[in-house]
């Protein structure tokens, strides 16, 4: 059982976060410290610099050669659920889009496991948790906040592509005499070339993403360390640290700038917020646990793998939903409040199973 000691631990690790989220608050909210284009500098040095410098961090001190496969497995399986499920209700629905498929999928299956996830989990399951934790921190990392990038990279190409299509009056009464074995055989080159102009665009825009290339790096370098024991020089290593130690203090601070940006805190209301916590603290676990049983975890792994999916919001989708300026409103909604109730939450999936 969490002892109260434990739950200090807990508090003393996420209060720190909250004070650089205070503390921006107040400095736009009230002092009007910066303007719109400091924030998004702001914003734009958390998601070039510190965020891919600290993932470098995270995923160099991983052993790739002790990784557990069957939580890898589940891991993938609950995205690849979460993605067909919020596929399909996006298609159901009239308004449905991308973007909120983009948004429902960050909200399901992206856990706080860096800040939060490391001092309960710990707390509830001892050392050895904080191995498998890290474990999943690192296919974050390395998998899901890539996938990420890059269909946040494809919805912007299609809206860009759309937009820069679109015919006139004129082009669509000639396109309207045309007979079909004319059109037809044009409709499929213009769909291929267009397919072929996104993702292109897509890839450009990763090649060019800091992220994509930290992660690459520190992977080949986990790889070289844990084979033949090199390690980094100092002056490098302590240059990686300085940047990313501050990585999630920044992150934080950008999330306050944008809270005191915005009219209410609260986006979309009541029901939004309520459906935002019912997709981060009930579906994810939910998919978390079908996944696990599917590949067969047990004991401590099969605990470990659905607390972490109960945890709250993690940071780095809302930086890049900011980046992207896709729904960060309600992405940002979901870090705040679900830092508020992670502990509670985590609890409340942490006694039943403990029967287990």
């Amino acid at each position: 059982m969490i002892s109260g000691k434990d739950v200090y631990h807990i508090v003393e690790a996420t209060v720190p976060l909250y004070v650089a989220m205070i503390l921006a608050y107040l400095s736009l909210k009230w002092l009007k410290l910066f303007t719109p284009d400091q924030c998004a500098g702001i914003n734009k040095l958390v998601s070039k610099f510190s965020i891919p410098l600290l993932s470098f961090e995270i995923i160099s001190a991983n052993n790739p050669y002790k990784m557990n496969l069957k939580l890898i497995i589940s891991d993938i399986i609950q995205k690849l659920l979460a993605l067909a499920l919020l596929s399909a209700l996006a298609k159901l629905s009239p308004k449905g889009n991308f973007k909120w498929v983009i948004t429902g999928l960050s909200l399901s299956t992206l856990p706080n496991t860096l800040i939060l996830g490391i001092p309960i989990i710990k707390a509830m399951y001892k050392e050895e948790a904080e191995g498998l934790l890290a474990q999943i921190i690192v296919l974050q990392s390395i998998i899901w906040y890539n996938l990420l990038l890059i269909v946040y990279e494809f919805n912007a190409a299609i809206s860009a592509s759309t937009s820069a299509a679109q015919p006139s009056e004129a082009t669509g009464r000639h396109e309207d005499q045309e007979s079909d074995s004319e059109a037809r055989p044009k409709t499929g080159t213009g769909r291929e070339v267009k397919i072929m102009l996104i993702l292109s665009t897509v890839a450009r825009k990763l090649m060019q993403n800091p992220n994509t290339h930290a992660t690459l790096l520190g992977l080949i370098w986990a790889c070289i360390h844990f084979k033949w024991g090199v390690k980094l020089p100092e002056i490098i290593e302590n240059s990686i640290k300085i940047i990313s130690s501050g990585g999630l203090g920044m992150a934080m601070f950008s999330l306050g700038l944008f809270m005191a940006s915005r009219s209410s805190i609260i986006a979309g209301g009541i029901p939004m917020l309520l459906v935002t916590i019912a997709a981060k603290f009930i579906l994810g676990p939910v998919l978390m646990a079908a996944s696990s049983a599917a590949i067969g975890l047990r004991s401590t792994v099969l605990k470990v793998a659905i607390v972490q999916a109960a945890l709250p919001q993690g940071i780095v989708p809302f930086v890049f939903a900011k980046e992207y300026d896709v729904h960060p409103d309600i992405v940002s909604t979901g870090v705040i409040f679900g830092m508020l109730i992670a502990l509670p939450v985590a609890l409340a999936y942490y006694l039943p199973l403990a029967a287990l």
